[in-house]
């Protein structure tokens, strides 16, 4: 046998020893033993690996379910709170409809004497209870009259002529402007000066 051949059938032969493929040798019963105990080793790390794996899969379920849930509540509560957000406004409002209904009995009695000064009264003091009740939630009226038109805070629905005031400036308001906070809330719908 020539050396080229008998190189080839080594490497072969490390080959499929490495690949698993090589033909059984008698390895007697010391080796034999050996390579029961790789497959027992092998069997065991498998097991161990499903067993690491079934752990991993049951984990991320309960985390994954437990994210759902989590995400189930929060749009609950943004539900709940954009249904009541203005609960505690419409509360504070209450003591105003319950003015305008005092004010309205008073003027409806026919036995009472001096019903206009009464119903003046009673909804002066309304005003000044929805004033308080802007005042806590900070919504004031926009004061206007004299000041240029901006779009953005007004709605004109009128133009007069008026040579004493430059063109553009307010000089009615038809529908009071209100701020909340910062924010717009309702536009002015004003009376300007021509140009």
């Amino acid at each position: 046998m020539t050396k080229s051949k008998k190189n080839r059938e080594e490497k072969t032969k490390e080959a499929e020893i490495s690949e698993g493929t090589a033909p059984e040798e008698d390895v007697g019963e010391e080796g034999a033993q050996e390579q029961t105990e790789n497959v027992e080793k092998k069997d065991e790390a498998f097991e161990e690996l499903a067993e690491q794996n079934q752990k991993l899969r049951e984990d991320y379920l309960r985390a994954f379910a437990e994210v759902e849930n989590t995400k189930k509540r929060c749009q609950q509560e943004i539900e709940k709170n954009n249904k009541y957000a203005i609960a505690s406004f419409a509360k504070s409002l209450l003591s105003v409809a319950d003015n305008l209904q005092r004010a309205l009995d008073a003027a409806g009695r026919e036995d009472a004497q001096g019903t206009c000064e009464s119903l003046v009264k009673g909804v002066e003091l309304t005003q000044n209870e929805l004033t308080k009740v802007f005042d806590k939630f900070d919504i004031h009226k926009m004061d206007i009259i004299g000041e240029v038109f901006d779009p953005n805070f007004h709605q004109v629905i009128q133009e007069v002529e008026d040579g004493s005031k430059p063109a553009g400036t307010i000089v009615a308001e038809v529908q009071a402007g209100y701020m909340i906070h910062d924010r717009i809330l309702r536009e002015a719908m004003v009376v300007v000066t021509k140009a």
